[in-house]
This record gives structure tokens, sequence and C-alpha cells, in this order.
């Protein structure tokens, strides 16, 4: 017979799996492939051991690494809400919270009240490591899209100054890589990618 705390564990991580199956609207670079949010949340892990030290302020660097990990869990239930979406506030909701409970709720007491803990803190974005593990969730799809001629930037026909004010907060966690992001953007401009 297992623990009690291994089996809920288990039940976790067999639970979370799921996230490999929610597509996201932005596409790999350089590909027609749509991305899911396992991938996005790796590739967010991996730009956060790369790129800290481009962070505004010193972070603690494993709780960035626990954010962009768990960050999209939510989804699990809610579903992906693309950041340009004008008919679901991309915002932190009741239901991402309901969503947040349940699948943290599976884990042990102690560690699903410190995962519901840094994904509030992610959500509010408002610690040090919060504004730099959302810099890096905004600057992957400019990265992404970019690579891709537009990608959702000229799928869904947007504004340049309508994408501009959604990822100018990127500067808030990083002015290394919103300086870079500013570049993408304007090259982006150059080539007619946006609905302008």
């Amino acid at each position: 017979m297992q623990p009690e705390r291994l089996l809920k564990q288990i039940e976790f991580i067999k639970e979370i799996d799921k996230v490999k199956y929610i597509k996201r609207k932005t596409r790999l670079l350089a590909s027609d492939r749509h991305e899911n949010n396992a991938e996005h949340s790796w590739h967010l892990g991996l730009m956060a051991l790369i790129l800290a030290e481009h962070a505004n302020e010193r972070v603690d660097l494993l709780k960035v690494l626990k954010m962009v990990l768990i960050h999209d869990l939510v989804e699990i239930d809610t579903g992906d809400i693309f950041l340009f979406d004008t008919a679901k506030n991309h915002d932190n909701s009741e239901e991402e919270l309901t969503a947040a409970r349940r699948i943290f709720g599976l884990l042990p007491e102690n560690q699903a009240q410190e995962m519901i803990q840094i994904w509030q803190e992610f959500e509010a974005g408002e610690s040090k490591e919060a504004r730099f593990a959302k810099a890096l969730d905004r600057f992957e799809p400019i990265l992404q899209n970019a690579s891709n001629n537009g990608g959702t930037w000229a799928e869904f026909k947007l504004a340049f100054e309508t994408v501009y004010q959604k990822l100018k907060g990127i500067a808030n966690g990083s002015k290394n890589i919103w300086a870079y992001s500013e570049e993408l953007l304007d090259e982006s401009r150059a080539k007619g990618v946006f609905g302008d």
C-alpha cells in the first residue's frame, strides 16, 4: 500500500498531462504547427534559465521556473484564452481561480497551497519574479509571430498599436528584452503584417 501523499502527487501528475492537448493560437517558430501549452511552458522554463540575467532586478530563479511551469495549468479546465481575444477577458477570473483550486487541490495540502499562491502571485504580476515571468510569457509569442510573417497578428488583422499596448508591459520585467521586442515589432510593421 502506497502512502496517501504519493498517491495524491501521482494523481496530480496524471491530471496535468492534459495540458499537452491544449492548443495555443501561436505557431512554433517558423512553422505551421500550433504550439500546445506544455511546449509553451517548457520553452518559458528554458528561457528563464538562459535570460534571467536580463531581468530588471535579481530574481529567485526557482520561483520564476515554478511560475512559468504552472501558470497555464488552469487552462486544463478553462481552455486557452488568446491574449488579444475581445470576447473573453484575459485577466485572472473566478473561472481560473476555481480551476486552480481544483487542479492544485489534487496535491497534498502544503503543496496545493504553495502552487495556488505561486499561481496567484504570477497572475497579480506585482513581484519582481512575476514581472519577469510575465515578460517571458509575452516575449515567446513575439519570437514566434515574427518568425511566421506576423503569425497571429496578421491572421487576426491586429493593429500595431493594439499589439504594442498589450506587450509593452514586458519592460516591467526586462528592459533589455523589451528593447529587442520593439525591434521585432518595428521590423514586422515594416513588412506590413499588422492590420492597420
